[in-house]
């Protein structure tokens, strides 16, 4: 490496490291301020509301700001296999909807509060995930069998999984208590 590299090479990666931490603080930032805006919303709750099923869906709403609270550790963890090159596999919808029964069931009767915590500690362990992602692993494709064995990036499931979850699920609570 010539002296004229060597001194560009601190300034080369420190750049690098600024996109990356661009891209992956700007993932992280948008999966905050969901589950924020989840939060703040279901902090408005009175008990009935929380309490009425979501029409065509049959869930409770504090079960299903529950179910998006608990699901953060799994769609992470699903975002980190395909940034680590690892093919996802025999994952289905058919399980998804399995899991989704299941932990309706399961948690029938979760309370306001607990769901909130809940909501803040993993969206929060959530986004740290995100941010510790590097351009190459954010950028990183392999085959999901949830999407038809597609070569998907980690960006993408991240994007269509965690981030999105809150404001997907905000937006039908809203729909079905009409507010």
């Amino acid at each position: 490496m010539s002296e004229r590299t060597s001194a560009l090479a601190p300034d080369l990666k420190q750049g690098s490291r600024g996109t990356m931490d661009e891209r992956s603080n700007a993932l992280a930032d948008r999966l905050e301020q969901g589950a924020l805006a989840l939060v703040s919303f279901a902090s408005t709750l009175t008990e009935e509301e929380w309490q009425t099923r979501i029409p065509k869906d049959g869930r409770k709403v504090g079960v299903v700001v529950h179910h998006v609270a608990s699901v953060y550790p799994v769609e992470i963890h699903l975002a980190k296999t395909v940034a680590g090159g690892e093919p996802v596999k025999g994952l289905t919808g058919d399980d998804i909807n399995t899991m989704n029964g299941a932990h309706a069931k399961e948690n029938d009767a979760v309370t306001k509060q607990e769901t909130l915590d809940l909501l803040r500690r993993n969206s929060s362990a959530a986004a740290a995930a995100i941010r510790a992602l590097s351009d190459g692993e954010l950028d990183r494709a392999t085959l999901v069998s949830l999407y038809s064995d597609a070569p998907l990036t980690s960006q993408f499931v991240l994007e269509d999984h965690a981030v999105r979850h809150s404001y997907h699920h905000l937006a039908k609570i809203r729909a079905a208590l009409k507010r």
